[in-house]
């Protein structure tokens, strides 16, 4: 077995450098550290989180039964209504901004997210589109995943002379979301008011009636793209340099943009087919890691995951408990994002 021989500090503060036996590597303790307080902070919101409700439960009674040693009927409470609706959160957050980290990359641009893009806007009409129409509910995560992967390959397909230029991704995806919104909108406006509640209530992005089936798909998907889009950090990095660049590097430059789109895409459309179209989690996350650990690794990927899934509970527990009238997560996620946008915006143009 190879043995570490060597341990350097690297050329950038708070980063080291491991090699020795043909193998080198950093590690980002900065990242490293950010990554251990933000699993803490989750934690502890978790467990708040479940304490919530019109029967309360003491901190110390909800660990006792989601570890099963609880009374019957605290674990009925915990385990059955309330942990669902909190690991739909974390999860449904950590792939959004997971999503958005890869689009932010791949595209060189900080404005970039699958929901401005037009990923969820797929997802959106065919959801839509699919309630309005009285069909069987219970399909509705696997229909929306369909939308949003059809609204990928559709931008792709349009975007593609040669290869993939990012500024012409954007433009694409732009078009391609407002031709789609305006499908939306035509759909509402035909159909009557008793069927079109319950589907604007699927747009604005919510976790209410999270169960367990939704845990196991959200779960199975990050269980094989997290580590994926982690493995693909380094390939993303160096695309950052152009395609020029990378190619003189040996690197197989359309089939490693191919496979961060599918990575970007799947997680993405796991996330809006179970949770709605939750704006924000996926712009806003990914810009926060970067600010607080430097360019986006593997590390920072994982923490930009760790705030989404932070950032997205947080706003659900804000909207269900802490409002007068107890609102879906994606307007809390709105109210916050939208002047975030704004003010990146105002930055991005300051540079000009």
């Amino acid at each position: 077995m190879a043995t570490l021989s060597a341990v350097a500090r690297g050329r950038r503060p708070g980063v080291v450098l491991i090699s020795g036996a043909g193998v080198a590597f950093q590690i980002n303790l900065r990242a490293l550290s950010f990554v251990g307080l933000a699993v803490i902070l989750l934690a502890l919101l978790s467990v708040w989180a479940m304490t919530l409700g019109s029967f309360q439960i003491a901190f110390g009674d909800v660990i006792e039964a989601v570890l099963g040693s609880g009374t019957q009927q605290h674990e009925f409470i915990v385990r059955t209504l309330r942990m669902p609706r909190v690991l739909v959160a974390i999860m449904a957050g950590a792939a959004l901004a997971m999503s958005g980290g890869i689009f932010q990359g791949l595209v060189r641009n900080p404005l970039v997210s699958p929901d401005i893009i037009g990923i969820d806007a797929g997802a959106t009409v065919v959801a839509v589109a699919w309630i309005l129409n009285g069909q069987d509910l219970r399909w509705l995560p696997l229909v929306a995943f369909g939308g949003a992967i059809c609204a990928a390959a559709l931008i792709y397909g349009l975007t593609w002379r040669g290869g993939i230029s990012g500024n012409r991704m954007i433009l694409v995806g732009v078009g391609v979301s407002a031709v789609l919104s305006a499908i939306t909108t035509f759909l509402m406006l035909r159909y009557p008011i008793e069927r079109v509640s319950s589907a604007v209530l699927w747009t604005t992005g919510s976790v209410y009636n999270s169960d367990w089936q939704d845990v196991r798909v959200l779960g199975v998907s990050l269980l094989i793209l997290a580590p994926l889009t982690i493995i693909l950090m380094w390939p993303l990095r160096i695309l950052q340099y152009g395609d020029d660049t990378a190619a003189g590097l040996g690197m197989s430059v359309e089939r490693s943009r191919l496979l961060l789109m599918a990575a970007g895409c799947g997680l993405a459309a796991t996330a809006v087919s179970i949770v709605g179209p939750v704006g924000f989690v996926a712009f806003m996350t990914p810009h926060i890691a970067r600010m607080l650990a430097g360019p986006m690794t593997g590390t920072v990927m994982l923490l930009s995951g760790l705030i989404g899934a932070i950032f997205l509970l947080g706003a659900d527990i804000v909207g269900q408990h802490f409002l007068p009238v107890p609102l879906p997560v994606g307007v809390v996620t709105g109210v916050i994002g939208a002047p975030y946008f704004l003010f990146l915006l105002y930055r991005v143009n300051a540079r000009l």
